[in-house]
């Protein structure tokens, strides 16, 4: 049993050290812990430092692509080494590393795929109330869309089965967290939580530049990836809302026309109907949404193949590799 633990990191050379001691040096029921750092466009040396410290591997990008895309990209490497398991933790050391033990113990154990630290956001001391406020929102937002009971879904400490990795595919440039959530109650994988604890605070956030900041982008990838696998739904909301306020309109033209004999409110008549074409017109874009949609699984599921053929090939070669 392979554990691979990443670390997206930019600019991080000076908290990266402590987070990687905090690391552990084993855990029951795993043979092998390996190090993987995504240095994401660092302007300093953090790739040096990763290497300094003795991290087996070190996937460096030219320029700063986002969490998001050093997240995917650290996937992807982590499952071409071969990962059973892969942890992901920040470099600013907000998480305790010896609770990676028991984040990845339900996947270990054959409970779970996909497994999220719950922070306890209500007990971090240098959360303001605000943002303790937006972490309980945001997250009750998330379990509504996903169907699934985490309670912390911003929370970057996670851990993922092989096959839970193989299946994530991100498209927010964003942040991951969010996003891989709903994928997996969408993809029905098994999705649960531990209790963990945190460190004390580092630095500040890189995220965001403020709340409301957060709060734009947070709702803007919340509706973008449940409209990807909830089309339908999302467009008959809306597409409902518009017709039904269309009828209400059309209900008081005829209550005047019937009652002062048709004279007056045209422009009522007019309104409810364009909302009733509307209402329409966004209901049948649902429909070919949905359509895509159903495309859009097919591809996924043509592209967990590849990569999990192209992985066993690879694996095939290095195995006859040795034997010679």
């Amino acid at each position: 049993m392979k554990l691979i633990i990443q670390i997206p990191c930019y600019n991080e050379a000076e908290t990266l050290p402590r987070t990687l001691a905090d690391l552990p040096k084993s855990v029951k029921g795993v043979d092998q812990i390996e190090i993987l750092v995504i240095d994401d466009g660092s302007t300093d040396n953090t790739a040096e430092v990763a290497r300094r410290h003795g991290v087996h591997y070190i996937v460096r990008m030219t320029k700063n692509k986002g969490l998001a895309m050093g997240f995917m990209a650290g996937l992807d490497a982590c499952l071409r080494v071969n990962a059973d398991i892969i942890v992901n933790t920040d470099a600013d050391n907000q998480y305790c590393g010896e609770d990676i033990e028991k984040l990845i113990r339900p996947i270990l154990n054959g409970e779970a795929e996909v497994v999220v630290g719950d922070r306890n956001t209500n007990g971090v001391q240098h959360f303001s109330w605000f943002k303790k406020r937006l972490q309980h929102w945001g997250s009750w937002a998330v379990r509504q869309v996903s169907d699934t009971k985490v309670p912390d879904a911003t929370s970057g400490f996670r851990a993922f089965s092989r096959e839970a990795a193989l299946q994530m595919n991100v498209v927010s440039k964003f942040t991951y967290t969010l996003e891989t959530i709903i994928q997996s109650g969408k993809k029905n994988l098994a999705i649960t939580h531990v209790p963990i604890r945190t460190n004390g605070k580092l630095r500040e956030s890189r995220l965001f530049k403020s709340n409301w900041s957060y709060i734009k982008r947070s709702v803007a990838t919340i509706a973008r990836i449940y409209t990807m696998y909830e089309p339908l739904k999302m467009f008959s909301y809306i597409g409902g809302f518009i017709f039904v306020l269309g009828i209400l309109i059309g209900v008081r033209f005829l209550y005047y026309y019937i009652v002062t004999g048709g004279a007056g409110h045209i422009q009522s008549l007019i309104l409810a109907a364009v909302l009733l074409i509307v209402g329409f017109q966004i209901f049948v874009m649902g429909m070919l949404a949905d359509l895509i949609s159903s495309n859009r699984q097919l591809i996924e599921s043509v592209l967990y193949r590849v990569r999990k053929i192209e992985l066993q090939s690879k694996e095939s070669h290095e195995v006859v590799k040795s034997d010679l």
